[in-house]
């Protein structure tokens, strides 16, 4: 009888070999890596100060109020956390997206987080090109897992991207503000009219999309509209 073999799988960011039960893709120091950030933020947008303090509004979002009312990440977009955010993005790791939604949970979930009194959450939506190429939308999977921790409904198909865009990475602030403009509709007005909606995405650089899909979803009627990421760059 021919011997099996057994061949241990490594972890995909540091290559340390996974061999305690249970574990795949990542080893316990890479998850445990996940950092979150306690500087100051600015409520409305998200973005982080340096230095210490409170949570203030930043000189942006005073002189024009964005269209999100508030946006939370739970990092900055920088060590262990880009590099897992990538894995999953790019590299098709889609189970990577449970353990993110769950540090997102636990770094904001007990600080006034975006979904409290929530009645849905909107995934940012992928071009359908995209999502083909990529095998699935990581905002989706997000949200996903992060209705499964909070309880609060997904709503997938709320917005859909009608235009197959440049990536934003490419591109500055103000050229990402108008790449970006018209590329989302909403396709469910009846189902966000009223409502309080999360947006969830993996990201926010500039937060031209988030704020760009929260311009249509309060266009078909929402009644508020707030934004959670797992990073903010």
């Amino acid at each position: 009888m021919a011997e099996l073999l057994a061949f241990p799988s490594a972890c995909r960011r540091c290559g340390v070999l996974l061999e305690r039960p249970g574990e795949r893709i990542l080893c316990p120091a890479c998850l445990s890596a996940l950092a979150v950030c306690r500087a100051p933020y600015c409520p409305t947008c998200g973005r982080f100060f340096d230095g210490d303090g409170t949570p203030h509004p930043c000189a942006a979002c005073l002189r024009q109020a964005p269209p999100l009312s508030e946006h939370r990440a739970a990092a900055r977009y920088e060590g262990a956390v880009k590099d897992i955010l990538l894995l999953f993005k790019y590299r098709g790791l889609r189970p990577l997206g449970r353990p993110l939604a769950s540090f997102l949970q636990t770094a904001i979930g007990d600080d006034n987080p975006p979904w409290r009194d929530a009645d849905l959450l909107v995934p940012v939506p992928l071009h359908r090109r995209r999502r083909r190429e990529r095998g699935f939308n990581q905002a989706e999977v997000l949200a996903d897992e992060l209705s499964r921790l909070t309880g609060i409904p997904i709503l997938s198909d709320a917005l859909r991207k009608t235009t197959n865009l440049r990536p934003q990475t490419s591109l500055r602030s103000q050229a990402r503000r108008a790449n970006i403009r018209g590329a989302y509709r909403a396709v469910r007005p009846d189902a966000v009219l009223g409502k309080t909606v999360v947006l969830v995405d993996d990201v926010c650089t500039t937060g031209s999309t988030l704020g760009e899909c929260a311009r249509v979803l309060r266009g078909a009627g929402a009644a508020d509209v707030r934004g959670v990421t797992v990073a903010r760059a």
